[in-house]
């Protein structure tokens, strides 16, 4: 007696091909009955108000509230990632909230959030949960921010894209070895997503990690900004994030400041306008400076704006230069 077919599913690159009763790569998506179901939709795993800064959405919004939610799951398995316990773990073994989309706008609501950001572990596993949420978001007058590795196939993107007006992007490396050996994903998957993104308007600033003796070459890193440059423009804002020993990378020390200012140098030397270092607060990158006077535009400590200096409309109050972002 024959079994029952396998079914691929589409969603990302890795295209899984599941037989009955078994689980894709991302730990949440499976087949029962001959069909493709998710585990986690409307279980969310984490929810909280964040600072738009820690996405960190540095042009988006600024200074407001953001509502973040996630599930359990992720297709990449980053030997860094911070939230492992979450993103490597299979679904039934968390404390969930069934949280519909419906209540999630409600609740961005009543916190007075003007976005809602799909964070934490991966949107794109959640994708179902992230579109039908960000769709009702969006007719509601919120607006919708993934913070997402990028990992995702064409077609589910560009709709995800639709009902999106803003993502934090991590360009993890600049290499396609680093994103086998470290990620187990595709670099050439990735800049595909931040072309398709920026084509479909969708509001882009870059996240890289800097993880010492891994992907810290300079050489990479000036490859990395000017191919930013070049496809994206040197608009988008790109921000370099300290490394802290996390889930299989212990061993490695965080990453020197001296790495993240010479990272950060490169990045304005090759032209890029808006350049930030994270996980270090109170250093000199994480101000925001007009690109025409040159004058501080936004004195930021950690996630904290100390001093505001952009119009409404979105210019610099000194010179009056449009500064690139969403403002209002």
């Amino acid at each position: 007696m024959m079994g029952k077919p396998s079914i691929r599913c589409e969603l990302c690159p890795k295209r899984c091909e599941l037989a009955e009763g078994m689980k894709g790569d991302c730990r949440v998506r499976y087949v029962e009955n001959g069909k493709l179901y998710t585990l986690v939709y409307a279980k969310a795993c984490a929810v909280h108000v964040d600072p738009m800064e820690k996405k960190p959405m540095f042009h988006f919004l600024p200074g407001t509230p953001i509502f973040s939610i996630a599930t359990a799951g992720c297709n990449l398995h980053c030997k860094f990632c911070q939230n492992w316990e979450i993103s490597q773990t299979d679904p039934e073994d968390l404390n969930n909230v069934h949280l519909p989309p419906e209540r999630v706008v409600s609740l961005a609501r009543s916190y007075r959030c003007k976005s809602i950001a799909y964070t934490y572990s991966e949107p794109i596993v959640f994708y179902e949960y992230t579109y039908d949420t960000a769709r009702l978001a969006t007719e509601q007058g919120l607006k919708n921010v993934l913070v997402t590795a990028g990992f995702i196939n064409e077609k589910p993107l560009r709709e995800l894209c639709g009902v999106s007006q803003g993502a934090n992007v991590d360009l993890k490396a600049f290499t396609e070895e680093y994103y086998v050996q470290i990620c187990d994903g595709r670099l050439k998957t990735i800049l595909q997503t931040l072309e398709i993104m920026k084509e479909e308007g969708v509001w882009v600033e870059i996240t890289n990690l800097v993880v010492p003796t891994l992907n810290d070459n300079m050489n990479e890193i000036r490859s990395m900004c000017r191919w930013i440059r070049d496809h994206l423009g040197p608009e988008v804002p790109l921000h370099f994030s300290r490394f802290f020993p996390r889930y299989k990378l212990r061993h490695l020390y965080p990453t020197p400041l001296k790495t993240l200012t010479r990272a950060a140098e490169i990045a304005k030397e090759e032209g890029l306008h808006y350049v930030y270092v994270g996980n270090v607060p109170g250093n000199d990158w994480e101000d925001t400076f007009c690109p025409s006077c040159s004058k501080k535009i936004v004195d930021r400590y950690g996630y904290r704006i100390l001093d505001y200096r952009i119009t409404p409309e979105g210019k610099c109050e000194y010179c009056g230069t449009r500064i690139a972002g969403v403002w209002s």
